[in-house]
């Protein structure tokens, strides 16, 4: 199931992965980064235009992950979830991102990236 979804889930992420400036921006100051979940998230305070793009990123991403659950016969969260794996493996150094425990993280040079057991 998991495969399933992946492949799906790489056919529709182009437009809610789209990036702005912005967005890179705050990701490489460590501001915004991936969510084990799926989604973006503020690991410290963004200005008010990153914080209205970042929504509107997770708008479109719940509206993939939603109509790709309801075609597959899942639920949203373990689409978003799946979705978390793929986009939590592509982390650059330097950004953050945010596992299941709740604390943010920031990649450093050397380390791998941030796959959790579970997405194996």
């Amino acid at each position: 199931m998991r495969k399933l979804l992946l492949a799906a889930l790489v056919a529709l992420a182009g437009p809610a992965a789209a990036q702005t400036p912005a967005i890179d921006a705050a990701r490489a100051a460590g501001i915004v980064g991936e969510r084990f979940d799926g989604y973006l998230g503020f690991a410290a305070s963004p200005t008010a235009a990153v914080r209205s793009q970042v929504t509107s990123i997770n708008i479109r991403r719940r509206s993939l992950y939603s109509n790709l659950a309801a075609r597959r016969g899942v639920s949203p969260a373990e689409v978003g979830i799946t979705a978390g794996c793929q986009l939590l493996a592509r982390v650059g150094v330097g950004q953050t991102y945010l596992l299941s425990d709740g604390a943010w993280r920031r990649r450093a040079p050397g380390q791998a990236a941030p796959v959790p057991s579970y997405c194996r």
